[in-house]
């Protein structure tokens, strides 16, 4: 087995871990547990911290600032998982939907998405 294919395995096994914590934390003292507190905020208060997370990777990676675009990055990750666990989607859904993509051309996988109009956007997806 390869480096690459061992730490892929690694991998897994902690976002596994992470999201059976996150899971864990549902209606959980928000007091007492950072993950509780934005379950008990609901998709709002999720959304506004990856919104934030998303911006301060994209401004670590124009800098070209390699160990914080990782720790932005594993901050980033995890607010997903919180929003995956609030909405009940579980990794195994996601893992699917990249697997599903997995040698199909991003320009063809795009186009065939649905190509109706988001509120305030030119197309479907992103």
């Amino acid at each position: 087995m390869s480096q690459e294919q061992d730490a892929a395995g690694a991998t897994v096994d902690v976002l596994a871990r992470l999201y059976a914590t996150i899971l864990s934390r549902q209606g959980a003292d928000g007091s007492k547990s950072y993950t509780a507190s934005l379950l008990a905020g609901g998709p709002e208060t999720i959304c506004r911290k990856i919104g934030e997370e998303a911006a301060e990777v994209t401004v670590e990676g124009l800098k070209g600032d390699g160990p914080a675009i990782t720790r932005e990055s594993a901050d980033l990750i995890y607010h997903l998982m919180v929003l995956w666990a609030d909405a009940g989607v579980r990794p195994g859904d996601v893992w699917a939907e990249l697997a599903r993509r997995e040698g199909v051309s991003g320009h063809a996988e795009k186009a065939a998405r649905d190509p109706t109009p988001a509120p305030g956007g030119e197309g479907g997806g992103p």
